[in-house]
């Protein structure tokens, strides 16, 4: 086995999903975002949620499709550099893929269609229901891709025969336990992704005095949403906590720098790790805590990193620091959505320049909280590319060379590159021409379930767009 060509596999899988996974979280709460916009919008009659509605929905095309684009290449990975992961895990993770395509894809791009073309051409019930569809196709392809990738973390369900991992229980594989705390905690992810990005986007139109009735109604609606998702995401967190806990001490020990046995353990806030001599540098750390957050007891037994041989244990710096900095990102996210959700019930938020600055810049935050727990989950889980079952090292394709891989690399880079920087750049050029931009023609728009006032539409509409205007 060429160790380098290892190396050069792992980056470029690890670059790939990153690029990819960010484009996912972001359309997950976008297409929820949109039917909750079409909803209002039937409900109340009030054209500015159309408005929204069409501005987002041309940031969700550009988002999905290069979640699209830079999805495909995951599949031909999985056969150029990985193998035998494929021959001997395609008997399970070929059909969940396959479930990902014949239902989240197929619900997506179909109903994605009567959302570009269908506004004038279907029942207002039907594109609602379109909407809804989209939202749904969304979420069906996270559960399948969380299934898949948490029977990777923990196998179940499966007999090896002929060298092959062969599903005997499907019921195991996609009712795990392991499935249904993990999946929620992407989703709801995702839905603070979407949700902070509204909110800062809303913080920014504020800031430059424009789109102001289209801005409050963004900034309160993602700062609300956050306030109330973010601790049930911590209730998630937790839960995720118990499995790794439960099922891969070696990486529980890892992301919590205990490199031996504790009774009390206590909790490593910051240090630095040192693999080579099994301690921490510049600890600082809190009694018992440890054993509160690993077994909810006072007094319970926590296992160290000196417990497993050295060639079963996860690298330790890359997972301890990635979990710190997810959970500091979670914080910070819950200390602004609740303060800014209690300024917007007092009707000061827009006074508090300094709030609507420090949300507007917290837009990269759920994509952070979301790559380093990831990188938290993956990293941690190796040495293992199937959980004590199949070693990364004996996964990828036997025969690969460091060229060989170093090349796709740079090709996969330089692509990746392009696409990204073009994409960010179209979407910032929707971002900045603003909602009203967006809006279609008045003279081109059905008319709305309830007749306009002069408080729908405002001075926008004397320019010929529906909008709620400044």
């Amino acid at each position: 086995m060429d160790m380098t060509a290892l190396l050069l596999s792992r980056i470029q899988f690890g670059f790939t999903i990153s690029f990819h996974i960010i484009f996912p979280s972001f359309t997950i709460g976008l297409a929820a975002w949109l039917a909750v916009l079409e909803s209002m919008r039937l409900v109340t009659g009030r054209p500015v949620y159309q408005t929204l509605f069409e501005f987002w929905l041309r940031i969700f095309g550009v988002a999905f499709g290069l979640g699209v684009v830079s999805g495909v290449v995951m599949a031909f990975q999985f056969g150029t550099n990985w193998s035998v992961l494929s021959r001997m895990s395609g008997p399970i993770q070929g059909p969940l893929l396959s479930y990902e395509t014949f239902t989240a894809f197929m619900l997506e791009a179909g109903f994605f269609g009567v959302l570009i073309f269908g506004r004038k051409r279907v029942a207002p019930g039907f594109y609602l229901f379109s909407t809804a569809m989209v939202a749904l196709g969304t979420t069906l392809s996270a559960f399948w891709i969380m299934t898949n990738n948490s029977w990777m973390q923990f196998p179940a369900g499966y007999a090896l025969r002929d060298g092959a991992f062969v599903p005997d229980d499907w019921t195991k594989i996609i009712f795990n336990s392991v499935v249904w705390v993990r999946f929620p905690h992407m989703l709801l992810a995702s839905y603070l992704t979407g949700a902070f990005c509204v909110a800062a986007t809303g913080a920014w139109y504020l800031l430059r005095r424009t789109y102001r009735a289209e801005a409050r109604i963004m900034l309160r609606m993602g700062l609300f949403l956050a306030a109330v998702l973010i601790p049930l995401q911590l209730v998630f967190g937790h839960l995720v906590g118990d499995y790794v806990h439960q099922h891969q001490p070696a990486k529980f020990a890892a992301i919590e720098a205990r490199w031996h046995d504790e009774q009390p353990a206590s909790e490593v806030l910051i240090a630095i790790p040192d693999s080579m001599t099994e301690t921490n540098r510049f600890e600082i750390k809190i009694p018992v805590l440890g054993s509160i957050i690993g077994s909810m007891s006072l007094t319970s037994k926590e296992i160290g990193l000196t417990d497993f041989p050295p060639q079963d244990r996860p690298p330790v710096l890359v997972p301890f620091m990635t979990f710190r900095i997810m959970v500091g990102c979670g914080l910070i996210m819950l200390a602004l959505a609740w303060l800014g959700s209690y300024l917007i019930v007092k009707g000061r938020i827009e006074r508090s320049r300094l709030l609507l600055w420090l949300i507007f810049l917290s837009f990269p935050l759920p994509f952070i909280a979301i790559l380093t727990g990831w990188y938290t989950a993956e990293i941690g889980r190796q040495p293992w590319a199937v959980y004590g079952v199949l070693r990364t090292a004996d996964a990828v394709t036997p025969f690969l060379t460091a060229p060989a891989a170093m090349t796709s690399l740079i090709l996969f880079g330089a692509v990746y590159a392009f696409i990204f920087s073009f994409g960010t750049y179209y979407i910032y050029r929707l971002l900045r021409a603003g909602p009203v931009a967006a809006a279609p023609k008045i003279w081109e728009t059905a008319v709305p379930s309830r007749p306009m006032s002069l408080a729908d539409s405002g001075p926008v509409a004397t320019r010929g767009y529906i909008g709620a205007g400044e």
